[in-house]
């Protein structure tokens, strides 16, 4: 321990994770006054028809559905493929990715990750599959990319439905592709902690037309005219307000991601320098989604472990997350399951264990985040 060195400023008001980009007050004032005037809320009316085009524009989707929210996509997208019997996921995630196949009755089957990229790692995928898997649930975790060619070779020789959590790679690109171009299906999260949010909201992007139009009536309680319900849906729309928020912010997108990346370039310059840490880096072959900056602390290296870190910058106003801890083969719903033993999933323990998310949005600046850096330091030359 070196008590000698002088303590940091600390922040007089709490730095948290992430902030939401939000346009002027009064620009959205302008949208609800059309849609008042309108006289429609909901039911895929104008703003919502509008959004969903300068998504699927934006985001060079072959196919895009809007929904209030990334869960109900996803569990959507496992109704649409039919997905049944196992699927072959991550324990890496949020609770949603897990939870959306229990609700569709499907096993979820626990692979271990790539300690480099933190997402599901093929070889695991492999080492998982039996005569009851379906489909491949892969997340691309903190928008870093899965090894989407590997694991489609693998579901084209095992004839696998491929399912993508995207709730934080909005605007990824991977080998030269816009990330939903992947796979069968993508969700993306516009959840107000996401870098585009409508609020609360979501997408599904499909590889092609058929398969959107039974998304679009699985969200729609399988309703296809006044007359005619096809088939056993969910309420899953997305409502005029949200959309229109959701237009506003993505004139934002992208000032927000440049501001982004200048201060991940001083995180980078920084944090890499000190003994222990590691700042997650998107590969050569991927872009950086700007959803979260990630540090990986090595207690071994670094002196100190990822949660005393975690407490000791607490008293400085900087709050930062365990993201993803625990993992959900850890929950009480999915610990008895033979694929969540962790002798099986070594890596995902040990990063679990070791990953923070610290703060990282455009309204920061240089010097926040300097600050944000010395106290790292200070913190972990004084543990």
């Amino acid at each position: 321990m070196n008590s000698t060195l002088k303590a940091p400023l600390g922040f007089d008001a709490p730095i948290y994770v992430t902030r939401p980009v939000l346009p002027p007050l009064s620009d959205y004032a302008e949208s609800l006054e059309k849609i008042w005037q309108s006289g429609f809320i909901t039911n895929g009316a104008a703003q919502h028809q509008a959004l969903e085009l300068a998504l699927c524009n934006y985001l060079h989707a072959p196919h895009l559905s809007l929904f209030n929210n990334g869960t109900l996509a996803l569990l959507v997208a496992c109704q649409a493929l039919q997905v049944k019997g196992e699927v072959v996921t991550t324990p890496f995630t949020f609770a949603a990715t897990t939870h959306v196949l229990a609700w569709n009755n499907v096993t979820p089957v626990f692979a271990d990750i790539d300690p480099d990229t933190l997402c599901i790692d093929p070889n695991g995928i492999e080492d998982n599959l039996t005569p009851q898997t379906s489909a491949v649930l892969g997340v691309h975790v903190y928008g870093m990319p899965c090894d989407v060619h590997a694991i489609q070779s693998l579901a084209q020789a095992h004839a696998l439905k491929v399912i993508y959590d995207g709730a934080h790679a909005f605007g990824t690109e991977t080998h030269g592709k816009p990330i939903v171009q992947y796979g069968d299906a993508t969700m993306l999260s516009f959840h107000a902690t996401k870098l585009f949010h409508s609020a609360e909201g979501g997408a599904l992007c499909v590889a092609n037309a058929d398969l959107k139009k039974q998304v679009d009536l699985l969200k729609n309680f399988g309703i296809k005219n006044e007359e005619e319900v096809l088939l056993p849906g969910i309420n899953g729309k997305m409502n005029e307000l949200q959309a229109a928020l959701g237009l506003l912010v993505l004139q934002h997108v992208d000032l927000e991601k440049q501001k982004r990346q200048a201060l991940r370039n001083i995180y980078e310059a920084r944090m890499n320098q000190v003994p222990g840490v590691r700042i997650l880096k998107a590969p050569s072959h991927a872009s950086e989604s700007q959803q979260y900056l990630i540090a990986i602390i090595d207690e071994a290296q670094a002196g100190c472990s990822r949660d005393d870190l975690q407490v000791r910058l607490k008293p400085f106003n900087i709050v930062t997350r365990k993201y993803f801890y625990p993992l959900c083969s850890s929950f009480d719903c999915y610990k008895h399951l033979p694929s969540a033993q962790p002798s099986r999933l070594p890596n995902a323990h040990r990063i679990a264990s070791q990953v923070l998310s610290l703060p990282l949005y455009g309204n920061l600046t240089a010097d926040d985040v300097h600050r944000i850096c010395d106290t790292m330091v200070y913190c972990l030359q004084t543990a």
